[in-house]
């Protein structure tokens, strides 16, 4: 189904639902934001909603092991939280969803071992279970401001 996927309201709310479902409301916009960040600035990771979502390796709930795979797959809006995923992801998609993340472009879930890109430097913020950071396509970027 992932390379069936073609409307990026889907991709993107099975994205958010699949990382962080967990996390509730807020933990799923945030992964959203990111989302929306890198589609901002096409590059290696993807050039829009769609390509983000599904690049290989960027969000490891597409992952082919990823236990979170199959349920991504076969969700339903019979599910609430799916629901508001959707709800979230039409927001996105029309460019009616802040970001909270200040302009996060990576994460990664503080209860697992801390990836050599984490750089505090480019550290945001952390919501919930997931500490954000701004990196840049190509690495750190430094602040404008």
């Amino acid at each position: 189904m992932q390379n069936q996927i073609t409307d990026p309201v889907q991709a993107v709310a099975r994205t958010a639902w699949g990382e962080a479902r967990g996390e509730g409301v807020r933990g799923m916009r945030a992964v959203m934001n990111v989302i929306a960040n890198r589609a901002a600035t096409p590059c290696w990771w993807g050039r829009d909603y769609l390509t983000v979502c599904l690049k290989a390796w960027q969000f490891s709930c597409w992952n082919e092991n990823d236990p979170n795979r199959p349920k991504l797959l076969s969700v339903t809006g019979t599910d609430p939280q799916f629901r508001d995923a959707l709800d979230l992801a039409a927001q996105l998609i029309s460019r009616k969803l802040p970001d909270i993340t200040q302009g996060s472009d990576h994460y990664f879930d503080t209860r697992t071992k801390t990836p050599a890109w984490a750089d505090s430097n480019a550290y945001r913020c952390t919501i919930g279970h997931h500490a954000f950071y701004r990196l840049g396509p190509y690495g750190q970027e430094k602040d404008n401001g």
